[in-house]
């Protein structure tokens, strides 16, 4: 789905995310894809001036996989937030909850930020293995 992220959006795709993982039976990966999914969308709303961005939401033999793209260029990086800053401690809640996630660049100009959250067979079965990211 691509839109313009708005007030009430990550309202929408959560409850989108949530349905998808109920259909495929992976309620257990629910809390983290929500709040994963809604990190990513308070960045484009933070971030890209148009506020203009896709939603993929894919199964995977192990899980689940979401990807957020937008036409920035603006790669986001992992900031180390002073305890009073207002901002700066998303990307490390992303990699906190999730079991893998990257960036990629698009051929747009823009990029894919992406995560994947995996069920308890399928994160034990890549424990261990670095992932690169």
């Amino acid at each position: 789905m691509r839109f313009t992220v708005g007030e009430h959006s990550a309202r929408h795709v959560r409850r989108i995310v949530r349905t998808y993982l109920h259909l495929w039976e992976m309620e257990e990966l629910r809390d983290a894809a929500e709040l994963a999914v809604t990190e990513l969308l308070a960045n484009v709303v933070r971030h890209v001036p148009d506020r203009r961005c896709g939603v993929v939401v894919l199964r995977c033999p192990r899980g689940v996989r979401v990807e957020v793209s937008d036409g920035s260029p603006e790669k986001p990086c992992v900031r180390d937030a002073a305890a009073l800053d207002e901002g700066g401690r998303g990307l490390a809640l992303l990699a906190a909850v999730v079991d893998d996630w990257g960036v990629d660049p698009a051929g747009d100009g823009g990029k894919t930020v992406w995560f994947e959250c995996r069920t308890g067979a399928g994160a034990e079965a890549e424990a261990g293995t670095p992932t690169g990211t």
